[in-house]
């Protein structure tokens, strides 16, 4: 059991936890939320012992073993695979304990201490390291040749996998991952997944990734207000159960101010009057002394739309028979090969396929990064390309201020103009004209969407827009980009992202494009029965060719075409519905605006005096009239999803 008792932890001036309680059990598997800088990290130090609680304990079973993934991975010569296997250092203890014993001179004694080496080597499964480690490995994307690398030769990304790999290999009975997924691809976030299900141990997980906290934890934590609070269940429980709790506090709040203003009013009335100068003194103290609720905050305050795109061609682009890769001095590096499709209005497509199989290349391709080594690419005219990929954010003038970079991009526009769409994008007023150096990646991340979103781009390229992003901004981003009206192709781990915006996906694998036919629920099903069902199939043999294809090419090209008609008719059908359904949420939030007000001028306490007796008969047929303006059009706008979600099954 983990227990913080009364914890409070400042970081400089910042209080972080107050008398913060919790309590986790043996073998919970634990989500651990908050927006950023609210001590997720710095609770993690705490479990770690590398910091302590200004006030308070945190107590667990001092016999508990911890694995947890190092920041760090160092330039070694070691492979990758013995590297894996370095987390379980009790392991490696006993190899070298058995290896300095059998450097001795032969004895009874020795032989008998060898004995108990090799008995406690049997109980750590030594045996079956080598075998597990390749597991680990594979199922984290490296193939049997990289395994044989030393350490030294892999990126940065990689060699995260590989700290991961570390503190998988390593036994525990507590397991804390920090973002586990920020370097991995679709594939690999889907066997990790599988494994951490079936880890016996005490799970404590940080991520923004909210699939993958559904799939695991059964347990969230939220960091808010500087407490600790427990929620059962995984990420879409905890949402349906602070819904409802700040609805609650909602209610709570409006109650008490409806308290307040009665006994402002008597106050305000009855003070100056001998009469009622004692009852008004004892309402004073009644005011003084009632307890201020926390001020209401949305559970997600930050969002965005793209503006109307600019009229699009059709189609936007078509690439014929094209090679995509990268010229060097040693020739053309071929990423992907022979890619013959095309680009029509209003398509939705995700791109899956493991780290290093061409997406990023691909999509550099469309957007004119880099050229076609072979074949053609054709644009339509009017294309207005949005390109989101790590490199936009990094090439941000970190000297300069989110104002500046906007002002550059629209130097005829009104500044008041510009720093109130920036105000949008949670830019508020001196951070507009600051200095970028010091935004976390998450902040530049979304000045980068902002640059995008003012450029109104009738094709969205994003190439995992998510990765800094916390939950909040992530769900700003996957609402905005569900009601985006153009075209889009993205790449992202993120399943809840790619669930929500896009209507088909695409498979690039060994340097070919190809449809899969289902969605992300059957490609998970798929990678399970196939790569991830048995890790050797993982990598196949040198020179292995792709599966014999289920149909002829002709057969093929005609089911395109058909799924292709079957797509137009329905976009077809869709389009004044979903255009009808837009007409009815902007009236929905009129009526429900004009009838916030209405209901904030019925709270006045004013408004019931004898002489203002008009003014409420006529504000309160308004609010009727409205509660039945509103009742109409949320049927109409349930009758219209109903429509929707029955074309789209």
């Amino acid at each position: 059991m983990i227990r913080f008792t009364n914890v409070s932890l400042m970081r400089g001036l910042k209080p972080l936890l107050e008398n913060a309680d919790l309590t986790l059990n043996p073998g919970d598997k634990i989500g651990l939320i908050g927006a950023n800088g609210a001590g997720k990290s710095s609770l993690f130090a705490m479990l770690r012992n590398e910091l302590h609680p200004d006030l308070g304990d945190i107590d667990f079973p001092k016999s508990w073993r911890m694995a947890y993934v190092a920041q760090e991975t160092p330039a070694l010569p070691r492979t990758a695979i013995d590297y894996a296997i370095d987390g379980d250092a009790h392991l490696r203890d006993l190899q070298a304990e058995l290896a300095r014993l059998e450097a001795l001179p032969d004895s009874p004694e020795h032989g008998i201490e060898i004995a108990h080496v090799h008995s406690a080597l049997a109980d750590a499964d030594s045996y079956t390291v080598q075998s597990r480690a390749e597991q680990l490995l594979l199922g984290l994307g490296f193939s049997l040749e990289q395994m044989q690398q030393p350490v030294a030769s892999f990126s940065g990304g990689w060699r995260m996998r590989l700290n991961l790999a570390q503190a998988l290999m390593c036994p525990s009975d507590l397991l804390l991952l920090d973002e586990p997924t920020n370097h991995l691809d679709l594939d690999a976030i889907i066997w990790l997944e599988d494994w951490l299900k079936r880890y016996p141990g005490t799970l404590i997980i940080i991520s923004h990734d909210r699939d993958f906290l559904d799939e695991i934890v059964n347990v969230i934590v939220h960091i808010d207000e500087r407490r600790l609070k427990r929620y059962s269940g995984n990420y879409s429980g905890f949402e349906r159960q602070r819904a409802a709790h700040l609805v609650l506090q909602a209610s709570a709040i409006e109650k008490q101010q409806r308290a307040r203003a009665h006994l402002q009013s008597f106050i305000d009335r009855f003070k100056a009057k001998a009469t009622k100068a004692r009852q008004a003194q004892s309402r004073m103290k009644q005011l003084a002394r009632m307890e201020e609720l926390a001020p209401l905050r949305a559970a997600a305050e930050f969002s965005f739309e793209f503006r109307d795109p600019v009229s699009a061609p059709n189609p936007l682009l078509v690439m014929e028979d094209v090679d995509c890769g990268y010229h060097t001095e040693q020739g053309d590096k071929t990423i992907v090969r022979g890619v013959t499709f095309s680009l029509v209005q209003g398509q939705r497509i995700g791109l899956l396929g493991v780290n290093g199989a061409g997406k990023s290349t691909l999509i550099k391709t469309i957007a004119g990064d880099i050229d076609p080594l072979t074949g053609t690419a054709t644009t339509g005219k009017g294309l207005v390309i949005g390109y989101f990929a790590q490199h936009q954010v990094e090439m941000l003038r970190h000297d300069e201020s989110p104002l500046w970079h906007l002002q550059k991009m629209a130097p005829t526009v009104r500044e008041q103009e510009l720093r109130n769409f920036l105000g949008s994008f949670n830019f508020p007023g001196d951070m507009v004209s600051s200095k970028i150096a010091p935004f976390s990646g998450g902040e530049k991340a979304r000045l980068a969407l902002a640059l995008i979103v003012w450029q109104r781009p009738n094709l969205l390229l994003l190439d995992e827009p998510t990765n800094h992003l916390d939950l909040e901004t992530r769900e700003a981003l996957t609402d905005a980009l569900a009601q985006f009206e153009g075209t889009l192709l993205v790449v992202s781990h993120d399943r809840h992202l790619l669930r929500a915006t896009t209507e088909q996906f695409i498979i690039v694998e060994s340097g070919r494009l190809r449809e899969f036919d289902g969605d992300l629920d059957e490609y998970k099903d798929w990678l399970l029965q196939t790569k991830l069902a048995k890790p050797s199939a993982a990598v196949p043999a040198a020179g292995a060719g792709a599966a014999a294809p289920d149909a002829s090419p002709a057969d093929r090209k005609e089911q395109k075409r058909l799924e292709a008609e079957q797509r137009q008719r329905l976009s077809a059908q869709r389009k004044p519905l979903e255009n009808r359904l837009k007409k009815v949420e902007a009236a929905m939030a009129q009526r429900s605006g004009q009838k916030a007000t209405i209901d904030a001028a019925l709270a006045d306490p004013a408004l019931y005096e004898a002489d203002q007796k008009a003014k409420l008969k006529t504000l309160l047929a308004d609010q009727v009239e409205c509660s039945k303006a509103l009742e109409e059009l949320e049927g109409e706008w349930l009758e219209l999803q109903e429509q929707l979600e029955a074309l789209a099954a």
